[in-house]
């Protein structure tokens, strides 16, 4: 009997191993859906006077769409198990739809040269973070919450920097900020990949991959951004 257990066990985990690979996949491939469609987004918005002028002509239009980020994605993390997966997935697409928006304005302060080097630095720098969070055997559990805490002086840091304009406290912030994402994006493919899907319908399954794909979507945006204060030079 042994050798049938062992042969059970082994067939578990290879079933197990698939599931993993094939949700993981989707978190990737919705992530890369999503970027694709900031990236389009903001250059069409870039080099349409009509848009931009819809954008930064009419009073606090520009705020309210930073304003309908946050509150996607805050709705979209609160209440995922509510809903269905096709309005996560809708909420996730509409969110990069509405970042296309926003970010078009790197293309009117950079250059589009340092804006291709930087996204280059970016996926080069992610990818290999994020390979080093799925293959690692190390747990990063303390990183995530050490990184957590960071994560929230840098947010308090940067607002308290809107009104001091500080140099110092920006370059501080900006280098301080890498290393943060540069982490979580090491943690968070951990985390995503440890979640366990086996047995899990295809609905809640989506869903999942859909929370993966933003968690990773921001860690990429947020260490692109950072990156750029770097790498950018301005028109």
């Amino acid at each position: 009997m042994e050798p049938l257990d062992q042969d059970v066990r082994n067939q578990f985990s290879l079933e197990n191993a698939l599931v993993q690979q094939e949700f993981i996949t989707k978190v990737y491939g919705w992530m890369s859906v999503a970027l694709v469609i900031t990236g389009i987004v903001a250059y069409l918005t870039a080099t349409s006077p009509a848009i931009l002028q819809f954008i930064f002509g009419i009073p606090y239009m520009f705020m309210g769409l930073l304003i309908g980020e946050v509150l996607l994605v805050i709705g979209l993390t609160s209440m995922i198990n509510k809903m269905s997966a096709a309005t996560a997935t809708f909420i996730f697409v509409l969110y990069s739809v509405i970042n296309g928006l926003t970010l078009s304005v790197i293309f009117l302060v950079y250059t589009q040269g340092s804006i291709s080097l930087t996204f280059f630095v970016t996926a080069i720098t992610f990818g290999t973070m994020s390979a080093y969070g799925y293959f690692t055997k190390k747990d990063l559990t303390t990183w995530g919450n050490l990184l957590m805490m960071a994560l929230v002086g840098l947010v308090i840091a940067s607002v308290v920097n809107l009104f001091m304009k500080n140099e110092i406290l920006y370059w501080v912030t900006t280098y301080a900020g890498i290393l943060i994402f540069v982490g979580l994006t090491a943690y968070d493919t951990q985390k995503i990949k440890n979640m366990n899907m086996a047995g899990v319908d295809g609905e809640t399954s989506r869903k999942g991959a859909i929370m993966g794909a933003l968690t990773l979507y921001l860690d990429f945006i947020n260490l692109f951004l950072l990156l750029l204060r770097l790498f950018g030079r301005r028109k």
